[in-house]
């Protein structure tokens, strides 16, 4: 754009009609023109002019339009003279344009005849290689295609002529000279290309050394001590006397150089990160020697293994409260330990970092990439796994198992991490090579932990100590009970004493021994309740309270989790395929220590207070049924658990699935035989003692004496149902609290005793001599019977209205009724044949009594000697 100056006249004088603006074409051809600031500047210069020559007043002077005209009017006459140069210049273009076009058309005419001539020639050419001529040209082949063939191959044999023509050179300087100079000059060259054939054609005088000269190849290398040096040998062709190369250790000394230099490059290169040069080394090396040299060089001074190198030494550490609670079967499972977790983090890392590079530096980059990982898993991740089990180890078996879990499910996380990332496939998925090489490195890990049945072993040898040491107080207490009992249950169970002090003094052994850590020893105390007893104490010599001895579902709930656990921390390791077998002898110790030794022992306890309550010389104590509804409750927890977590990991073998059934079901059987059993003993002493409260009724209770009338007549009941109501209530009590309340248990045991119960009152009632008031006291302990049995929750038939337990309201209204009634009952019962015997049969056809039973009852009676009575009597 131009400024206000090239707008005015170059004449310094003043005028009184200043010249217009001057400009020219280039002030209109700048980028920065803009048509809106070229008329501002002519009217600016106009108005400045203006002002110029008015000069500066105070007054306002009108418009004066004139500059302004004349400016613009020199203006447009100056664009006019403009319009016609530019014209003129259009003009010349547009000529030569016309002309260049003119000569670009006879250029385009000439060129096409000129490519129309080749391609005339070519056809001929063409057609004069396929064939002599049109007749046969497809019978001749492609002659231009053979000719190449020959070409090519004349072009190998050349090529090969100079490589043996330079082998022989290097071989004669090597044989004669002792000198290898041609190939250390094409070593030196630098390029990648030469590198490679220095180490072809080396290899190649190798193997021309061992044919040539086999004397250098029966000698060690070192026997030459100048390494190289002549040695005198006779020539028998010349029979003058040559020096003799060494050819082998000149050749093999090269070699040496050229794969340390090459090493030394690919050291300063992978410093440097220039991986195209890596590329170039490796390449060499791998025609060399496979590679190994520079894989080995990669691995070695790789810093990764440098740094973890200083750490190899360092202790495990970890705070006592970590490791206590990785010992501690109550406590929730610890995570990994931290030093292998930061190991294992750091891996994770520089394993997916150098894939890449590995990649960008190796035409192996799969081979190299698993000698990586064999090094990574083999050398760091496999010694700091090694300390921290062998500390897990040092301090309790429980801890080394659950460290052996922890890391392995980190390992195989990092394993399965490793995959997903794809290493040197990334971003695609890993190649199957890699795959199956984690995979043999994982397993390979945890090899010596899984030989044979080891793992098993060990982790039956830990419940098993966990067990005892849960149950020590109860075995302790379980022995000492029948080691002092005489009785001839007691003598039944001596393999169960056995079996008790069996198992306490294993366990007190076990404490001893010096296999288990201080550690593990604090801890099966602590387990078995004992951590505050003096050191100086006898396990022998504790103190035992009636509570040790009994049956704690907390503590078999315990059992069945640490049982639980091992079962899951098998499957997670998945050691072998025989997790069958594993479940199989897990049941055996599970069915030896809480089947025999914990719910038996029970039960056996039980069945022993049960049978010393039959005689019926004191009332029984059913304390013992308390205990059997703990034992039925933990023998229904360890059946469920066998059917829930055991059976089912042993269906792949259909042989070991029956036997763990079979072993099962034998040992439910044998619990529910030992439980009814109990319970037919409690009915047997309830009715003992029953019996035993009825044999003290005494005979004046139901004929009272005159001076006892007022007094008597007052009460509800006898002393004796007194007694046996409350004796009977007390049982009821007891069983509903004791015996399991889901299903018909309670309700079975508790209807044979009413039963029971109902035929000794039927039979007890036939002995007595029932005088006329006597006959009320009868009616009301024949109604305290049947009301108390039938609050009871019995069978639907046997406390329903009309079932067997009216029988005793029936026989007390015997004793009281008139003649009348009772001769129409007589009949009714002589009419319905019933049969009402004192057994207590609980069909419903059997409540009314029979003649004979009627005759028997009634023949009690104070007036069973009068007329009237006769007279029913003899009509019966």
């Amino acid at each position: 754009m131009m400024d206000n100056a090239s707008l005015l006249s170059s004449n310094p004088a003043r005028t009184v009609f200043p010249k217009g603006p001057s400009f020219s074409l280039e002030d209109f051809s700048s980028r920065d023109f803009i048509v809106k600031e070229f008329i501002e500047t002519l009217s600016d210069t106009a108005i400045s002019t203006r002002r110029s020559a008015v000069g500066t007043t105070s007054t306002n002077h009108p418009f004066d339009p004139k500059p302004l005209i004349r400016t613009f009017e020199g203006a447009q006459q100056r664009l006019d003279e403009l319009s016609g140069d530019l014209e003129l210049k259009e003009n010349e273009l547009s000529a030569a344009v016309r002309r260049a076009e003119a000569q670009h058309s006879q250029n385009l005419t000439s060129l096409g005849r000129k490519l129309r001539q080749a391609i005339d020639s070519f056809q001929q050419l063409d057609t004069s290689l396929n064939g002599p001529g049109l007749e046969s040209t497809g019978g001749t082949g492609n002659m231009a295609v053979e000719t190449g063939r020959r070409l090519e191959e004349l072009d190998r044999q050349r090529r090969r002529a100079l490589d043996a023509h330079f082998l022989l050179e290097c071989w004669d300087g090597v044989s004669n000279r002792g000198e290898i100079s041609l190939l250390e000059n094409l070593r030196r060259s630098g390029t990648g290309e030469a590198k490679v054939r220095s180490a072809h054609i080396a290899r190649q005088l190798l193997r021309i050394s061992q044919r040539l000269d086999p004397q250098s190849w029966q000698q060690h290398p070192s026997a030459n001590g100048n390494h190289g040096a002549s040695s005198p040998s006779e020539d028998g062709h010349s029979g003058q006397s040559t020096p003799r190369r060494n050819t082998r250790e000149i050749i093999e000394k090269f070699s040496e150089t050229l794969e340390k230099d090459l090493l030394k490059q690919f050291d300063d290169f992978y410093r440097k990160a220039n991986f195209d040069g890596m590329k170039d080394c490796a390449t060499v090396l791998q025609d060399f020697n496979s590679g190994s040299s520079v894989i080995a060089l990669f691995v070695n001074q790789h810093q990764f293994f440098i740094d973890r190198s200083q750490l190899v030494t360092e202790e495990v550490g970890g705070d006592a409260e970590s490791w206590e609670k990785m010992a501690d079967p109550d406590a929730e499972l610890p995570g990994v330990e931290p030093s292998l977790q930061s190991l294992l983090d750091e891996v994770k890392v520089v394993v997916q970092e150098e894939s890449a590079i590995i990649k960008r530096a190796f035409p192996y980059y799969e081979q190299v990439l698993g000698k990586f990982l064999q090094r990574v898993f083999q050398q760091s991740i496999q010694q700091r796994l090694e300390m921290v089990l062998e500390k897990a180890s040092g301090v309790s078996s429980l801890a080394f198992l659950r460290c052996l879990q922890s890391s392995r499910g980190y390992i195989s996380a990092l394993v399965d991490d490793l995959k997903a990332h794809g290493l040197t496939e990334h971003p695609d998925s890993i190649s199957s090579q890699t795959a199956l090489l984690l995979d043999q490195q994982l397993e390979e890990l945890f090899v010596p932990y899984f030989v044979g049945s080891s793992y098993i072993e060990r982790e039956k040898r830990t419940l098993e100590d966990l067990f005892n040491a849960l149950l020590f107080k109860f075995t302790s207490y379980q022995a000492r009970r029948k080691k002092a009992a005489t009785t001839f249950m007691a003598s039944l169970s001596r393999p169960g004493t056995e079996l008790l002090s069996t198992t306490r003094d294993a366990f007190i052994a076990r404490l001893d021994s010096t296999d288990i850590s201080p550690f593990q020893r604090r801890t099966l105390l602590y387990v078995a309740k004992l951590g505050d007893i003096p050191e100086t104490m006898r396990l022998t010599e504790i103190k035992l309270t009636e509570d040790d001895g009994m049956p704690n579902l907390s503590d078999a709930k315990r059992m069945l989790k640490w049982l639980a656990e091992a079962v899951g921390r098998g499957l997670e390791l998945s050691v072998n395929a025989d997790t069958h077998k594993d479940v199989s002898a897990l049941l055996n110790l599970l069915l030896l220590t809480m089947g025999e030794g914990y719910i038996d022992v029970c039960l056996d306890a039980a069945m022993e207070a049960a049978t010393s309550q039959e005689s019926g010389k004191n009332e029984p104590d059913f304390g013992y049924l308390l205990s059997m509804r703990t034992t039925i409750s933990i023998a229904t927890l360890m059946v469920m658990c066998v059917n829930a977590v055991l059976l089912p990991l042993a269906t792949v073998s259909i042989t070991t699935r029956r036997d763990m059934e079979k072993r099962l079901n034998q040992a439910t059987t044998r619990f529910e035989d030992k439980i009814n059993t109990i319970e037919q003993k409690t009915i047997d002493g309830t009715l003992a003692w029953v019996s035993r409260l009825l044999s003290g009724q005494k005979k004046n209770d139901f004929r009272p004496r005159e001076s006892d009338n007022p007094a008597w007549l007052e009460m509800l009941q006898t002393p004796t149902c007194a007694s046996i109501c409350a004796f009977l209530t007390r049982l009821h009590n007891i069983a509903r609290t004791s015996l399991p309340s889901s299903g018909s248990n309670v309700r079975q045991v508790l209807t044979e005793i009413a039963l029971g119960t109902r035929g000794l009152l039927l039979e007890h009632f036939k002995r007595f001599a029932v005088s006329g008031p006597g006959g009320l006291m009868v009616t009301k302990d024949m109604t305290q019977y049947a009301d108390l049995l039938k609050s009871w929750d019995l069978d639907d038939e046997t406390k329903a209205t009309g079932g067997a337990l009216d029988v005793l309201l029936e026989v007390g209204s015997l004793f009281v009724i008139g003649v009348e009634a009772l001769r129409e009952r007589i009949r009714g019962g002589a009419a319905s044949g019933t049969t009402g015997g004192s057994g207590g049969s609980r069909s419903t056809q059997e409540v009314k009594l029979s003649v004979q039973e009627v005759r028997a009852y009634v023949s009690r009676r104070e007036d069973s000697n009068t007329f009237a009575m006769q007279s029913v009597l003899n009509a019966l």
